[in-house]
């Protein structure tokens, strides 16, 4: 494992079940006193967009993806719409890593979070407040958003007349897929379905009204669930908040006094990365597959503001260079 505290590409801890994400790694831990399995998640410094790991990593930005999305899992926790599968985010608090040299608690304090351990449900739980991305595109074409049908006249940027849950599949490889409500039910039944769709909805909506006290409009977001795991190793009835939430990784942020003016703002999310991407697309220097390219530094900046300047602005971090999370 590379034990820079500026930069975490992959970690190789002595720790059992490990599996590598495309931005995080995980590993399992000891049970808890009631024998249910927790697992521990890093989140490296890796970058992708397109659904592809790029070659070149983000010097900080696992420190703040953690430390943005712990920073949220405790503000909704406080508003009791769904349980979550955090435990804690203190590395010293692991006693399996207990004699591990100092710089590899370096290299991981401020990117962990341990978890109750969970089988995710197999869909992604998008919501969108506004008109941007995929959504944009569909609409000039069709007058609609993920099939469902928006008023005309709707201008790029522009809030949409509701929240609108626009579900996704989850590939293990490839690109996800957006997938129409019907088909959550007939994947899920109709009772998960929608207690999905509500709680997204919901969580998305006072996210809203979170951000919007420090300057931010949150335009659309991804949430997964799980059911937690027994004792047993099977899940539960139990379904939990998982993953991360609410960062540039899953969200579009933009600062409120860019909004309202008849186009998409430039955000705070990953879209320096993908037009960049994009641009290389266009040009024939790249067909969306791996290996992705090399990304320039300018390029990995760019990002990493993005990042920073929302954990900043919500306060999740107490100064604008500031990337330790401790």
């Amino acid at each position: 494992m590379s034990t820079a505290v500026s930069t975490l590409v992959t970690t190789d801890l002595p720790l059992p079940g490990r599996r590598a994400g495309k931005v995080r790694d995980l590993y399992d831990l000891a049970p808890d006193l009631d024998g249910r399995p927790r697992v521990l998640i890093v989140a490296t410094d890796r970058a992708s967009a397109f659904d592809v790991v790029l070659p070149d990593a983000a010097p900080g930005k696992g420190r703040l993806l953690t430390t943005t999305s712990l920073w949220w899992f405790r503000r909704l926790r406080r508003l009791e719409i769904v349980e979550d599968h955090v435990l804690h985010g203190d590395v010293e608090a692991i006693p399996e890593l207990e004699g591990l040299e100092v710089e590899v608690f370096d290299a991981l304090r401020g990117r962990i979070s341990v978890c109750r351990a969970v089988e995710i449900v197999p869909i992604e739980c998008v919501a969108r407040g506004h008109l941007a991305g995929s959504g944009l595109a569909e609409y000039r074409e069709q007058g609609s958003v993920c099939g469902l049908p928006l008023p005309p006249g709707l201008r790029p940027g522009d809030p949409l007349p509701e929240t609108i849950f626009t579900p996704a599949t989850k590939a293990t490889e490839g690109h996800d897929e957006n997938i129409d409500f019907d088909r959550v039910v007939r994947e899920l039944g109709g009772e998960l379905a929608e207690r999905l769709r509500a709680t997204t909805v919901e969580l998305f909506e006072a996210a809203r009204r979170i951000a919007a006290e420090q300057g931010l409009v949150l335009a659309d977001t991804k949430f997964e669930f799980g059911f937690e795991l027994g004792p047993d190793g099977r899940p539960t009835d139990r379904l939990l908040l998982a993953d991360e939430i609410l960062t540039s990784d899953s969200s579009r942020w933009w600062p409120a006094e860019a909004v309202g003016h008849g186009s998409v703002p430039r955000g705070f999310d990953k879209q320096p990365l993908r037009d960049w991407l994009q641009a290389e697309f266009d040009t024939g220097r790249w067909n969306k597959q791996p290996p992705g390219p090399r990304v320039p530094g300018e390029v990995r900046e760019a990002l990493l503001g993005s990042y920073r300047e929302v954990a900043v602005r919500l306060g999740a971090l107490p100064d604008r260079d500031v990337v330790s999370g401790t």
